[in-house]
């Protein structure tokens, strides 16, 4: 392929995981991948405790916003190749036609915005979200998919949602 592959993070809000999970393969697969995120029903901002978090990966909280899913399944948006959703909601939610039939996967994550306790806690909740999303884009970026027929592909990023989040030793 010629370009990046693009992968659209989708969560409920889009404030919290689908952005953390956009910075994280932007960083990390930086030109093997372009990510996105959308939400369902964008709260309209990034939740404040996501931003050092992408500040801490060398972006500016300007680079980020929260936005419609609607936004990628209108012409002129960039051609998906992939589809995750990260929270549970989002999954079960009826998403817009993706243009080109983009490989789809779910990979919940528990809600870091939903957390309680002092502004610390929060922050250790944003941050272990951040981990596993970390640990599930690094195995995304450890597949073949040049060498993977769309079947084996499509099984593989799913299979990634599945996987246990240890904690690295």
């Amino acid at each position: 392929m010629d370009r990046p592959l693009n992968v659209l993070f989708l969560c409920t809000g889009n404030s919290a995981r689908s952005i953390l999970a956009e910075a994280l393969l932007n960083r990390l697969g930086a030109g093997r991948f372009q990510a996105f995120s959308a939400g369902s029903m964008p709260k309209g901002e990034v939740n404040p405790y996501a931003l050092p978090l992408v500040r801490a990966l060398g972006f500016r909280d300007s680079d980020f916003r929260s936005k419609p899913w609607d936004e990628f399944a209108v012409a002129g948006a960039p051609p998906l190749d992939f589809v995750i959703t990260v929270c549970d909601n989002a999954a079960g939610e009826v998403c817009p036609i993706w243009p080109g039939q983009p490989i789809t996967a779910h990979w919940g994550i528990p809600d870091p915005a939903a957390a309680t306790g002092s502004e610390a806690e929060i922050a250790v909740a944003f941050r272990e979200a951040a981990r596993q999303l970390r640990n599930r884009i690094e195995l995304l970026l450890a597949l073949p998919a040049a060498k993977l027929d769309r079947l084996s592909l499509q099984e593989r990023v799913r299979d990634i949602g599945k996987t246990a989040d240890s904690q690295p030793a």
